[in-house]
């Protein structure tokens, strides 16, 4: 393998564990703002690492600029979709707060679950 194949290797799977940590901390984070922080910023880092390396993989100039374009319109996307999600999770108070400690019981008090 040429040096440039190892770094494209490298690449990828410094991307993969990117997608992966995002993917653990959507499971593991306790209210929707933590999960949307953690898979946004993890998937965005991800995917240009992975893009970086298939473009290191593709050798042209058109190539590279097609991923860095996909990488773009990817960011763009998550953006707006986190956004979105975090302005309906504010709305509907589905925060998670959890150093809230008795956010339970006053909910259990008026009438809550």
């Amino acid at each position: 393998m040429s040096v440039l194949e190892w770094l494209a290797a490298a690449l990828l799977a410094a991307g993969a564990f990117f997608f992966l940590a995002g993917t653990v901390g959507l499971l593991r984070f306790p209210d929707a703002l933590a999960r949307l922080h953690a898979l946004t910023k993890a998937d965005n880092v991800g995917l240009l690492l992975i893009c970086s390396g298939l473009a290191v993989l593709g050798g042209s100039v058109r190539v590279t600029g097609l991923l860095l374009l996909v990488w773009l319109l990817a960011m763009l996307a998550s953006t707006v979709s986190a956004h979105l999600i975090a302005g309906r999770a504010l709305a509907d108070d589905d925060t998670g707060d959890p150093l809230d400690e008795g956010a339970d019981e006053r909910a259990r008090s008026e009438g809550g679950t």
